[in-house]
């Protein structure tokens, strides 16, 4: 079937994930909330939050504004761990903040679409704790799907069942993060991208494979990078708060990139060296 803005993913849960969402990385309370309304607007169904942007609570006001119900807007968040291990009773009480914040539709029932760990700090030890928090959540219903961002392939193999849903890194086709990839591949974690458009970084956007592909399919370098994201079967989280790139990020789904042309931008990886964020997939 071919891809449209109505794409989702299907989770080992069961639940299904709008493919393209929209991500709100420290966008500050007001050009969040509009940013949000604009995405809605434009199409988009699934929106990605965390504690540490501090607007969870600006998006679950924006999601109100709109004539879209609840029930169809697909939102994650993440819980910040600390480099300290924590108990999984104070991290649970930690989730329960996020679902005041993100869900503020006043139901009887309020929940979290997508709960993420947002980083593999704390060791084994805190990672487990983070983990059974989760879970414990998950069992009681108010989160309906839990995964990871930012875990290596030794943080996968070592946390407790069940697998997570999602492992969400950083993602775009000078940092392909491909022993991850391949193993969330393997067994059945669904990948999200972050930081697709590489922060619009402009030596990287002057790449000539990204500037010839532009130009041969009549797209933003940025729409190029995006459906690249989308026919690796990824889910990309791109950002913007300017109105006509969130329609334009949104606006990927008129052309198709070749098999060809998805090998060269493959070959433009530089593993590690090619992440333009923190990437702390190699933490202890």
């Amino acid at each position: 079937m071919p891809l449209s803005i109505d794409s989702t993913i299907k989770l080992a849960s069961g639940h299904s994930i709008p493919q393209l969402g929209y991500g709100v990385y420290q966008a500050r309370s007001k050009e969040c909330e509009n940013g949000v309304k604009e995405a809605i607007k434009a199409g988009y169904r699934h929106i990605d939050s965390a504690q540490a942007y501090h607007n969870e609570d600006v998006v679950g006001r924006a999601v109100l504004q709109t004539d879209i119900p609840r029930s169809s807007i697909f939102l994650t968040t993440k819980y910040m761990p600390s480099h300290t291990v924590h108990p999984s009773s104070s991290v649970y009480d930690i989730l329960k903040n996020s679902l005041k914040k993100i869900d503020r539709t006043g139901s009887d029932q309020p929940y979290i679409d997508l709960m993420l760990i947002h980083a593999p700090f704390g060791g084994q030890e805190g990672r487990k704790n983070n983990w059974e928090a989760l879970v414990k959540a998950q069992k009681e219903g108010w989160i309906r799907d839990i995964g990871v961002s930012n875990f290596g392939v030794n943080h996968l193999q070592s946390l407790p069942s069940p697998k997570p849903s999602i492992n969400q890194i950083e993602l775009h086709p000078f940092c392909q993060q491909r022993e991850i990839v391949k193993y969330c591949e393997e067994n059945g974690i669904a990948v999200q991208a972050y930081s697709p458009l590489i922060r619009a970084d402009p030596k990287r956007y002057e790449n000539p494979e990204l500037v010839g592909l532009a130009k041969k399919y009549e797209k933003e370098v940025a729409q190029v990078l995006i459906r690249w994201s989308l026919q690796k079967g990824y889910i990309p989280l791109p950002k913007s708060v300017t109105p006509s790139r969130i329609k334009s990020n949104a606006d990927v789904y008129d052309f198709e990139l070749t098999e060809e042309d998805m090998k060269a931008l493959d070959g433009l990886d530089e593993g590690a060296k090619g992440a333009c964020t923190w990437n702390p997939v190699d933490q202890p």
